[in-house]
């Protein structure tokens, strides 16, 4: 049974980081209904809850880790991933 999900996020800055969101999350299968909310740093989504550890694994290869899961270096590295994924999400 699908249910709604919600991650807390860390690097999310702009319009662009959402779309990259919202485009790496819809090409995994099962996930929809993807939203972004800039204020408390959410993604929500529904699917399976089973489908949760696939998302928060896509939101951290695109630099969105979810919030407290990583620090020192991997953090920095997490941070410049974001602002690669921010730009490709505000030019495309």
């Amino acid at each position: 049974m699908a249910v709604v999900t919600q991650i807390e996020i860390e690097n999310l800055k702009c319009g662009g980081c959402e779309k990259s969101i919202l485009n790496g999350l819809a090409k995994l299968e099962g996930v929809s209904d993807v939203r972004v909310d800039h204020a408390h740093h959410l993604v929500e989504y529904t699917g399976l809850a089973t489908l949760r550890t696939m998302v928060v694994e896509k939101l951290r290869a695109m630099g969105y880790p979810e919030k407290g899961t990583i620090s020192g270096i991997q953090a920095g590295l997490a941070n410049a991933k974001s602002y690669v994924s921010c730009a490709i999400g505000s030019v495309s």
